[in-house]
């Protein structure tokens, strides 16, 4: 998995991150929502899961390389995009909050079982450990096991019709 490098003049640079900062999302995030937002919401939630298997292998990448807070970061991206993509292709509904993300991690639980809120607490764990940096890398190998059960589990929901 890679990146396709685009340059944009800085200031737009910063006006990306400084909305993604705003919105409380990652600048990628916001890039997703803003090229997705004339798709159909099953369409998109296709898009939001792709790029939770993104992150994946970048958090897979970056914890071989020794970054074990850029790769918990990257967890936690995709635990938030896979219950995103969920939302949209349940309800058509952009989540917008934590709040919303706790909601539908519950209805994804309902559906799905309880292992979904061993996952949901393993990529939250890993968002304090990118900001308190206090995990091991076995700590972000053990969550991205979890992370990655549900990623495929939606991916499967989502990609199947």
């Amino acid at each position: 998995m890679g990146y396709a490098l685009i340059r944009v003049p800085r200031s737009v640079a910063k006006r990306i991150l400084e909305e993604a900062q705003r919105l409380g999302i990652t600048p990628e995030e916001y890039l997703l929502e803003l090229v997705t937002q004339s798709l159909d919401p099953r369409d998109k939630a296709v898009e939001y899961i792709e790029a939770a298997e993104e992150l994946l292998g970048e958090a897979e990448e970056e914890l071989q390389k020794g970054g074990v807070r850029q790769a918990a970061e990257k967890l936690w991206g995709a635990v938030a995009l896979a219950v995103k993509a969920y939302a949209y292709w349940r309800d058509g509904r952009r989540l917008t909050s934590h709040g919303e993300l706790w909601e539908y991690k519950r209805r994804l639980e309902d559906e799905l079982g309880e292992w979904v809120s061993d996952a949901w607490n393993a990529g939250n764990t890993m968002h304090i450990c990118f900001y308190e940096g206090w995990c091991a890398a076995r700590d972000v190998e053990n969550a991205m096991k979890r992370v990655l059960r549900l990623v495929e589990e939606v991916k499967n929901m989502v990609k199947k019709e």
